[in-house]
C-alpha cells in the first residue's frame, strides 16, 4: 500500500509538472483597450462628425419605423462590434441572447447562440434542391414586438431541424480605413514576395476581386467586399433588415411586416436635407477608427514577447499574417500614407477541410478565407469565423488539418520547446 501510495503521488507530481510547463493561452489581456479610438491627425471636420455622427449611429438601437427585420439578427451594429471597445467583435455577454426577449419577443432563441458564446449569423450552405445557397438567414423576426405592423406574423427558419448551416460571427473592424487605403499593387506585390519561403512552407494565396473591374476586395471573412460604405450598406441589410441606396430591396417581402417605403435609409437627396444616410456614419465610423495599440513594442515588451515576436516570423506566421503595409496617397491626410500594423496580407489562402464553411464568394472557394488581421488579438475573446473557441492555442493548432496552407508552418509550430510556444502566444496577446 505503502508503494502504491508512493508512486501515485510521484504520478501526481509529474502530471502537475507537465501542466506547469505546458504552453497555454494566457486570456484576453487585462487594463486599457487600446482600441476604439479615432486616427490621430483628422480634421476638426472629420473629428466633429466621428464623434457626433458616426459613433452615436454606431451604437443606435434600430426599430421597425427606421427598417429594422422584418428578420434580423441583431438591432445595433454596435452589439456585434463591442469587445474589447467600439470596433470589436463578440462581447463576453452576447446581446442575441441577453436582449432577446425585448429585442425579439415573437422568436426563440436557436440552440447554437449561448450567453456566453459569440454573436453569430447563419448561412446555408445549400438550398432545397441541393443548389448553392451561402446566403445569410436572418435568425429573428419583429413578429411580437409593439411596434410590429399589426398582422405581422412570419417565423423563423426552425434551425434545430436542419445541419445545412454554418456561422460567422462579426470581425473586427478597428483601422477600417488604413486597409481601404493600401494601394491594390501594395497587397499584390507583398502577395508575391519571399516566393522561395512560401514555396517551403506550402504557402500559395490570392486575392477575391470585384468581378466588374478586378481591383482587390478586402473586408469581410472572405475579403468579399470592395469597400467599407458597401461593408456598411450590406450589414444594414443582411444583419438588420434595413434596406438602403445599396442595398435598395426587402429580404422579407411579406406584406404585413414589410410595411416601409425602401430604401429606408436614405442619404437625404431632398432640396435643404443635410442628413447623412446611417450607412454613411457606419461607414465613416470604420474609416476614421484607429487601429488597435498593442500592450508594448521593442525592447518596451518582455523578453518572452520580444522572443516570441521574433519566432512568429521565423517559423513563417508572417508569410501570411505580414506585420505592417503602408498606406497610399489618401483625400483623408491621417490615412495618407500611414504605416497599417495589420498582421494580414489581406488575401485568400485555404485552410482546409476541417475550417472549410462549405461557401463560395466572389474568387473565395469552400475552405478559403482572408488572413485574419491580428491587430487587437490580444483582447479577442471568440476565434476562428465560427467562434469555436476561445482558447488561442487551439486556434493556431485548427490551421494544421488536411488541405491547409498553415499545415507545414503549424507542424513547426508543434515542434518547439514549450517555453518557445508559450513565447508567441504571449507575443500574440500583446498586439
Amino acid at each position: 500500500m505503502k508503494v502504491h501510495a508512493v508512486s501515485f503521488a510521484c504520478f501526481i507530481l509529474f502530471v502537475a509538472s507537465l501542466i506547469s510547463n505546458a504552453q497555454v493561452d494566457p486570456g484576453v489581456r487585462p487594463g486599457a483597450s487600446g482600441a476604439g479610438t479615432p486616427l490621430a491627425g483628422l480634421s476638426a471636420g472629420e473629428t466633429d462628425f466621428f464623434n457626433n455622427h458616426a459613433i452615436p449611429e454606431f451604437n443606435n438601437a434600430e426599430g421597425v419605423s427606421t427598417g429594422l427585420g422584418p428578420r434580423f439578427n441583431l438591432d445595433s451594429c454596435g452589439g456585434c462590434h463591442a469587445q474589447p471597445a467600439p470596433g470589436g467583435s463578440s462581447p463576453a455577454v452576447n446581446p442575441q441572447v441577453a436582449n432577446a426577449a425585448i429585442m425579439a419577443p415573437g422568436s426563440h432563441v436557436p440552440p447554437f447562440l449561448s450567453l456566453n458564446g459569440p454573436v453569430r449569423e447563419v448561412r446555408f450552405v445549400h438550398n432545397p434542391d441541393g443548389s448553392l445557397d451561402g446566403g445569410v438567414h436572418a435568425i429573428f423576426t419583429i413578429a411580437g414586438r409593439t411596434d410590429a405592423p399589426g398582422g405581422c406574423s412570419i417565423t423563423q427558419p426552425d434551425f434545430s431541424k436542419t445541419t445545412n448551416m454554418i456561422f460567422r460571427i462579426p470581425t473586427p473592424i478597428f483601422g477600417g480605413g488604413l486597409m481601404e487605403a493600401i494601394e491594390d499593387s501594395t497587397i499584390r506585390q507583398n502577395l508575391a514576395s519571399n516566393p522561395g519561403q512560401k514555396a517551403l512552407l506550402g504557402i500559395k494565396g490570392h486575392v477575391n476581386t470585384s468581378g466588374n473591374d478586378g481591383t482587390v476586395t478586402r473586408f469581410g471573412w472572405k475579403a468579399q467586399n470592395k469597400s467599407l460604405l458597401i461593408f456598411s450598406g450590406e450589414a444594414y441589410n443582411v444583419e438588420m433588415g434595413i434596406t438602403n441606396e445599396l442595398f435598395p430591396n426587402e429580404r422579407e417581402e411579406n406584406v404585413n411586416c414589410a410595411t416601409n417605403g425602401t430604401p429606408e435609409n436614405q442619404m437625404g437627396l431632398s432640396v435643404g436635407s443635410t442628413d447623412p444616410a446611417d450607412i454613411s456614419e457606419f461607414m465613416a465610423f470604420m474609416k476614421f477608427l484607429d487601429q488597435p495599440t498593442p500592450a508594448c513594442t521593442g525592447t518596451g515588451c518582455s523578453s518572452s514577447i520580444q522572443n516570441g515576436h521574433k519566432l512568429f516570423t521565423m517559423i513563417g506566421c508572417a508569410a501570411c499574417h505580414t506585420e505592417s503595409m503602408t498606406t497610399g496617397t489618401s483625400s483623408c491626410n491621417a490615412l495618407s500614407h500611414q504605416q497599417a500594423n495589420l498582421f494580414s496580407d489581406l488575401a485568400l489562402h485555404h485552410m482546409g477541410s476541417k475550417l472549410a464553411d462549405g461557401v463560395s464568394q466572389g474568387a473565395a472557394g469552400p475552405d478559403e478565407f482572408r488572413t485574419a488581421p491580428l491587430w487587437g488579438v490580444g483582447q479577442r475573446i471568440f476565434f476562428l469565423h465560427d467562434g469555436r473557441t476561445s482558447d488561442l492555442l487551439q486556434a493556431v493548432l485548427a490551421h494544421d488539418n488536411p488541405g491547409s496552407e498553415a499545415t507545414r508552418v503549424t507542424d513547426i509550430f508543434e515542434a518547439l520547446s514549450k517555453s518557445q510556444k508559450q513565447d508567441i502566444l504571449n507575443f500574440l496577446r500583446s498586439l
